[in-house]
């Protein structure tokens, strides 16, 4: 399966946990270029180009999300929509994930290539839990050939050395599902990473976020280093 995700990007893949709602709308314009497209333990692309277009108010955001392969003719498209709602470490949404191997708008249940997540988390400060659970579209099979409504959840602790902003990170799949790679028997941990990130400074005023780290799927014997760096115009 192409995907997911927040975005997602390398570093996430939903709206980020722990935001507070704010009073003023606001808008987010950036972009990510990445080396490599990986996701929840799964290599997507390679180096990508990832922009992100959003707004938001008093907690509840509505953002697209999207990738484009640079590095290759063939390489995937994707387009993701998500509606959140957060309020103090509290994060809520649906996100529609699409990919550019058929026609957007369609919606049929046996023909459609969207996939349909909600998901909750909370960020304790030290630490942050999320849940992601397939709810429609195209979904994975578990043994019995049946919908899996395929679901991942994941751990990640930050913390600072040398200056620089860590977080390692710890996702599984619960139960059986070929939705996610190295899952189709059952419990499976797909996702250990360590990403960094910090900021070039260009100038006085400007500077650029730079994001690096280790990312492995255990369940299928994986790793990849990565690099990336954001462009936004807020």
């Amino acid at each position: 399966m192409k995907k997911k995700i927040i975005a997602a990007t390398i570093l996430a893949v939903a709206l980020p946990l722990g935001m507070k709602a704010q009073d003023n709308v606001e808008t987010t314009i950036s972009a990510d270029m990445v080396s490599q497209y990986i996701w929840r333990g799964q290599e997507l692309g390679k180096a990508s180009l990832q922009p992100t277009f959003g707004i938001g108010y008093k907690g509840i955001s509505l953002s697209a999300w999207g990738s484009v392969g640079l590095s290759e003719p063939l390489d995937s498209r994707e387009l993701d929509l998500t509606l959140g709602y957060e309020y103090e470490g509290l994060s809520l949404g649906i996100t529609d994930y699409w990919f550019d191997d058929d026609r957007y708008f369609l919606y049929k249940a046996d023909t459609t290539p969207h996939v349909f997540e909600a998901y909750a988390g909370y960020d304790f400060g030290f630490a942050s839990l999320a849940w992601y659970t397939n709810i429609g579209g195209a979904d994975g099979v578990n043994l019995k050939e049946k919908t899996a409504y395929s679901s991942y959840f994941e751990l990640g602790v930050p913390f600072q050395l040398g200056g620089v902003d860590f977080t390692a990170s710890l996702g599984a799949v619960p139960y059986a599902t070929d939705f996610y790679a190295g899952s189709e028997e059952g419990f499976a941990l797909v996702n250990a990473s360590l990403m960094a990130s910090t900021e070039i400074a260009v100038s006085d005023s400007f500077s650029i976020p730079v994001f690096a780290g280790i990312c492995t799927n255990p369940a299928i014997g994986t790793a990849h280093l990565v690099f990336g760096l954001t462009i936004s115009a807020f």
